[in-house]
């Protein structure tokens, strides 16, 4: 899975700034295998193949381990994965269904998009030997584990580890939706209705039941997004950024500013105006008979917080909406570390 989403990272560097050193490190690897990575680049630019989710159960498999049992994935569902990023951006949500690739205008569809890749070979494996195409997509990460990962995943491993027994400590003490809360903006959560969502459109909701299992998998390089997999015959799968990546890629807010910082925060109608635009934006109209302040005053408040860089503004209409700088808020308590350290 890591190795797999290190490729995503290569394909889009923009969206990864601490790793951009990985990027650098990665100009050296030999022509071909960058050019076999470029070609399958569809397969991790923006989709993640499913069948790359450690499995819900059983003993931690080292990376031959881990390509052994990828080989017995079958074959129609190795076929679905990849075909997935090629056309559903053309047509819409494909049918997580082996037999919606059977349609003649779907596999028209397929055809064409990867006919498009400009490789031959993959074209004709994807639509007539998936298990040809997982063999050779399963031959490029040996050849990316042997030229650049393996030496890579012994300086990483301990990082990971790392996250896995700290995301342990939290749920074990507060529960698991301490562990949520701090992978917020891109996970929300609402413990009392027992939720946890990606604002991004979806179309359905997934129920975890007491028998089901939840695999919550750390990653150096997921940052800055999540994962998720909610599909069977996968396990449901949460992949989130190790604690180290999160810690180095929040900004510090240098002393001068941190001090103007604390004392917007310093006063408790502020904290509790902030409390509510957490939740949502909010324009002084709606907020003020919230907090029990009059509308003069609380906009006395928020240009305060404004200020100090914690709240952003926009208008819709007739209101001021605000809302929460989440890197500002984020950096506060790491900014207070560093400050004492």
């Amino acid at each position: 899975m890591e190795a797999v989403l290190s490729l995503h990272v290569l394909m889009e560097p923009k969206h990864h700034p601490v790793q951009h050193e990985w990027v650098r490190a990665m100009r050296r690897l030999s022509p071909t295998l960058k050019r076999e990575i470029d070609v399958f680049a569809f397969a991790y630019r923006a989709y993640f193949p499913e069948f790359f989710f450690p499995p819900a159960a059983g003993e931690l498999s080292d990376f031959d381990g881990e390509l052994r049992r990828l080989r017995g994935v079958d074959e129609q569902l190795v076929r679905l994965e990849f075909a997935i990023p090629l056309i559903s951006s053309q047509a819409g949500e494909l049918p997580r269904d082996p037999s919606s690739l059977e349609a003649p205008d779907t596999r028209r569809r397929l055809r064409e998009r990867a006919a498009a890749l400009g490789d031959e070979a993959l074209a004709r494996q994807l639509l007539e030997d998936p298990r040809a195409l997982l063999e050779r997509f399963l031959g490029l990460l040996e050849s990316y584990w042997e030229e650049a990962f393996a030496r890579e995943w012994e300086r990483i491993e301990p990082d990971l580890a790392a996250s896995v027994s700290e995301a342990g400590r939290v749920i074990a003490r507060r529960g698991l939706y301490a562990l949520l809360r701090g992978l917020w903006p891109e996970i929300r959560s609402d413990p009392d209705t027992g939720r946890f969502w990606l604002e991004r459109p979806h179309d359905h909701e997934v129920d975890i039941g007491a028998d089901d299992l939840l695999v919550l998998a750390p990653s150096v390089y997921v940052w800055p997004h999540v994962r998720v997999n909610c599909d069977p015959p996968w396990p449901l799968g949460l992949v989130f950024p190790a604690s180290s990546i999160v810690r180095e890629s929040r900004p510090r807010i240098p002393p001068a500013q941190l001090i103007g910082v604390l004392r917007a925060l310093a006063d408790d109608t502020r904290l509790r105006a902030l409390r509510l635009i957490a939740e949502r934006p909010r324009s002084t109209q709606e907020l003020a008979p919230l907090v029990g302040v009059t509308e003069a005053a609380l906009s006395k408040h928020l240009r305060t917080l404004a200020e100090a860089g914690l709240l952003e503004r926009r208008r819709e209409g007739y209101y001021v909406l605000y809302r929460i700088v989440p890197d500002r808020v984020a950096a506060i308590g790491p900014s207070i570390d560093a400050f004492l350290d």
